[in-house]
């Protein structure tokens, strides 16, 4: 990995982690001062990297910088009556100060209780996924704002006022009581949902699949699973789902980059041991009511059986219909669709579609084309044309010239 690729990927990886240690030693109040910092250390890397080459361990070198910012704040700062820190508060002299431990086994114990601290009740609900986003999985502004088909002023203000609160409500960064888990614990897997679906339907990069993104959900979501307290069936759900999808990585991507789509991939190429451990999963999280996350999982693992059948598509058509009366969307409504058109045909997932009318859709526009192609090759030609001009990332835009050009020479 070069390093014009390296920092951006350290910094999904370890900015969250910076953020998370430094909040716990700090306080939660002091979230903007650690973002600071955090911000500092890869500043330094952007400025030091260039000249005097990447150190050897570069993850090593952010830490040692990030810990030495923090030291270094803590001695600059003199204010007892504000309290920059909970040891400086305490009187605990400034030439002594807290300890940053950015250890493997602090980082993650710090993450996943930052992870509930910011779903906290006091936070509005708008913006606690928001907040998580952005402190703990990286997301830029842009990258939220779609996750939630608003706008960056939106994001913007969501995030300023839960910041306050933050630092107004006097919050720990301790794990709720056994009572307080799941409701928080739903906003929990809704954040780490939204991680791995950025990362494998980026909408954000030019690149096919974010791998750094979905494995960083997977291993917080394998985290959850591994603790009594927060394991429960719709972890493992969530945890079977992400299996099932990132078994097929290889598969999505072709050896020049380009995005291979389902029907197109080479199934020989699919991870059998992940599927394996997804259904391992899916089985643990057969215990409780069934969510999104099962219903979804389950297609998942239709997704994963190679063989073509009637069966497998009306399994598929079967789950979508129970998923849209859990989470209605027009991208579950659209995926079923698909399935519809597998099982009744083309005709009649057409006029399905129509009902929908989301015109400004380009998951809409790109599937009119395809239910339409062989049957109204002019009509697909002119849907995947208007799919493109609502389209941005590379990957899309190249799948789509490719189907308009085959249309063409048909």
């Amino acid at each position: 990995m070069g390093r014009n690729e390296l920092i951006p990927h350290l910094f999904r990886t370890e900015y969250s982690r910076i953020v998370a240690v430094l909040c716990r030693a700090l306080g939660l109040e002091n979230i903007a001062v650690a973002e600071d910092i955090a911000s500092e250390t890869f500043l330094s890397a952007l400025e030091s990297w260039p000249y005097k080459g990447v150190p050897a361990n570069p993850t090593g070198w952010l830490h040692v910088v990030a810990r030495h910012k923090a030291l270094n704040y803590l001695k600059r700062s003199r204010t007892f009556t504000n309290g920059v820190a909970p040891a400086i508060a305490a009187g605990r002299s400034v030439e002594d100060p807290i300890e940053i431990d950015l250890s493997d086994a602090n980082i993650t114990d710090s993450q996943l209780r930052m992870l509930f601290a910011l779903c906290h009740p006091s936070i509005p609900d708008s913006a606690q996924v928001a907040l998580a986003l952005r402190i703990l999985c990286g997301f830029g502004i842009d990258e939220i704002a779609s996750a939630f088909l608003t706008s960056r002023d939106t994001v913007n203000k969501r995030l300023f006022r839960a910041r306050e609160k933050l630092r107004t409500a006097n919050l720990t960064l301790e794990f709720p009581p056994r009572e307080e888990i799941p409701k928080r614990l739903d906003t929990v897997l809704t954040t780490l949902y939204l991680l791995f679906s950025e990362g494998y339907y980026s909408e954000t990069d030019d690149a096919v699949i974010r791998e750094d993104l979905c494995l960083e959900a997977m291993r917080l979501t394998h985290l959850l699973a591994g603790r009594e307290n927060t394991a429960s069936p719709d972890v493992y759900a969530l945890l079977a789902l992400m299996c099932f999808q990132s078994s097929r990585f290889a598969a999505r991507k072709g050896t020049d980059g380009r995005m291979i789509l389902y029907q197109d991939q080479d199934t020989s190429r699919w991870n059998q041991e992940l599927i394996a451990r997804g259904a391992e999963y899916l089985h643990k999280a057969s215990h409780g009511e069934v969510s999104r996350y099962h219903l979804e999982a389950a297609i998942a693992y239709w997704h994963t059986v190679s063989e073509n059948t009637p069966e497998k598509w009306e399994a598929i058509l079967r789950l979508y219909d129970r998923l849209l009366l859990t989470a209605d969307s027009p991208v579950i409504a659209l995926n079923r669709l698909y399935a519809l058109s597998k099982v009744y045909g083309k005709t009649i997932a057409i006029a399905e579609a129509e009902k929908l009318n989301l015109k400004d859709n380009r998951y809409y526009a790109a599937l009119l084309g395809e239910l339409y192609t062989d049957m109204d090759n002019a009509r697909a030609m002119r849907w995947f044309q208007h799919a493109l001009s609502l389209t941005q990332t590379q990957a899309e835009i190249q799948i789509l010239s490719d189907r308009i050009g085959a249309l063409k020479s048909s």
